[in-house]
């Protein structure tokens, strides 16, 4: 449905769509460790937040502009060409901006200066696993939900993304541009600047084999001939 829409209109709901994203982490995150001095509730706080806004996010803008919020998402889409490669850069750079947004708007609902450089270390291989792995299993839920049950893909998402905050080490930011955002926050959800390059490296890295894997896996849609042809098949 987002080819009906202009490129302009499909940016803003980027934007916009990752600036409600990073502020929903950042804000949650930051009203967390007011509350309480107890990690593991922080977490949960933070993570309670984040599945129901991406739910509420992907529903809304999905017509619109796919709801990608994300530039490994936008980059593998064009990969299989779903989305045009002459478009991924404005997508990558309306996330990064919406998302810096976001971090801003964050800070300036609970008074504090618009930008921050984090000082929240998140480095070395379990961590850098941790988002290969995150990023992995999220964009292998997109792709397989829009195979199988496209209208539960804004559910399968939010779900996974609740799930993944406790499963993996790095709380699975799955996300250049969040990742981005909160490097400049140095609150609950930050992350240092220094560490970034690892972060997307390995985002990157999760998203390019989840995309070869989904291909392998979840083959196109088939005839029962078709199927048959392909088992008997030495």
């Amino acid at each position: 449905m987002s080819a009906v829409f202009p490129l302009s209109r499909r940016l803003v709901a980027e934007a916009l769509g990752t600036l409600l994203l990073v502020a929903t982490v950042v804000g949650s995150g930051i009203m967390a460790d007011k509350l309480t001095d107890d990690i593991a509730l922080a977490l949960l706080g933070n993570t309670l937040a984040t599945g129901p806004i991406l739910v509420v996010l992907i529903t809304i803008v999905g017509p619109i502009s796919g709801a990608h919020f994300n530039p490994v998402v936008s980059l593998v889409f064009a990969l299989r060409r779903e989305l045009s490669a002459s478009f991924v850069p404005a997508y990558i750079g309306a996330q990064v901006i919406g998302g810096i947004a976001g971090t801003m708007l964050a800070h300036a609902m609970f008074g504090l200066p618009l930008l921050q450089a984090s000082e929240t270390a998140r480095s070395g291989g379990a961590q850098w696993l941790s988002e290969v792995t995150a990023t992995f299993g999220l964009v292998f839920i997109i792709f397989a939900g829009v195979r199988f049950r496209a209208d539960a893909v804004a559910w399968l998402v939010g779900l996974y993304i609740t799930a993944a905050y406790w499963f993996t080490a790095s709380t699975s930011f799955a996300n250049p541009a969040v990742a981005i955002a909160r490097s400049l926050t140095h609150t609950f959800s930050g992350i240092r600047p220094i560490d970034l390059p690892g972060f997307i490296v390995a985002e990157v890295v999760g998203a390019l084999l989840a995309l070869m894997f989904s291909g392998w896996l979840l083959m196109g849609a088939r005839t029962p001939e078709t199927f048959a042809e392909t088992e008997s098949a030495p």
